[in-house]
């Protein structure tokens, strides 16, 4: 990785840190291509049970780097395309990771960071931060980002912030469900503590089963084929190893395999 990416790994948990706090964490397409190498291997590591996205400086990401808009600016229709192909795949790529994903939120967070924060299963802020969908203020939309975004905020409030681009705080980010926890800035890593804690503590493959069960049933009719693909999974996860080391290790009031000593 370069100085725009740091990644470390201790007791099963990966950091990755954006580190280019002089842009505000801004992206471009080598950013873009490190972070999806970077949650491609991390979600394959058999050593890595939770990855926790953060950055540096006093923005978490101000969404697109003014250097790559420029360039884009002279792009084709088609070279505009393949452009946001690369950073729908790599928006895709965090969403669908196996592990279970953090976002540490310690500052601003504005256009395509909304859907960094959007793609992680779980986020916590600082209580300063300040969010904002800003696209339409450049005569764009938060096209890529937007079926995340969409998801973790709800349809009513993307109408709303999506077409005003208002900045909105921390605190409003939670109450529209946006974020998960809104914490004073000393309160941030106790906050992520607590939820790794949590995660380590529980089998690895059902939580990889969780996201994908989350994930096929949000915005589901509730119909008898999602009713026998959720009967084909407690069936799938019960016949497992892990579902029956859970079990028997309930069962004999021992823990499981798969906890991890602190």
């Amino acid at each position: 990785m370069t100085q725009a990416l740091r990644i470390a790994t201790a007791n099963h948990v990966a950091t990755v840190v954006l580190s280019r706090p002089d842009v505000r964490n801004a992206f471009n397409d080598e950013v873009i291509a490190e972070l999806s190498q970077a949650f491609i291997q991390l979600g394959d590591d058999p050593q890595v049970r939770a990855i926790v996205l953060m950055a540096e400086g006093p923005a978490f990401c101000a969404g697109a780097d003014l250097n790559w808009m420029r360039r884009m600016a002279d792009y084709s229709r088609e070279e505009n395309e393949q452009d946001a192909e690369k950073l729908a795949f790599m928006l895709r790529t965090i969403y669908e990771c196996p592990k279970p994903t953090i976002a540490r939120v310690q500052g601003d967070v504005y256009a395509g960071g909304m859907g960094l924060v959007a793609c992680c299963d779980m986020a916590v802020s600082v209580d300063t931060a300040n969010y904002c969908l800003s696209e339409v203020k450049l005569g764009l939309i938060p096209a890529t980002i937007g079926p995340y975004v969409i998801r973790a905020m709800g349809p009513r409030a993307s109408h709303r912030y999506f077409l005003t681009a208002e900045r909105f705080s921390a605190q409003q980010a939670q109450r529209i469900g946006f974020v998960h926890e809104v914490v004073p800035a000393d309160q941030l890593d106790a906050t992520v503590s607590t939820w790794v804690q949590a995660l380590l503590a529980a089998s690895p493959n059902a939580i990889k089963e969780c996201k994908k069960l989350v994930q096929y049933v949000a915005g589901r009719d509730i119909t008898r084929l999602l009713i026998d693909h959720t009967v084909k999974a407690i069936a799938d996860i019960r016949a497992s190893d892990e579902g029956k080391e859970g079990v028997q290790s309930f069962l004999n009031k021992r823990k499981p395999a798969w906890m991890v000593n602190p």
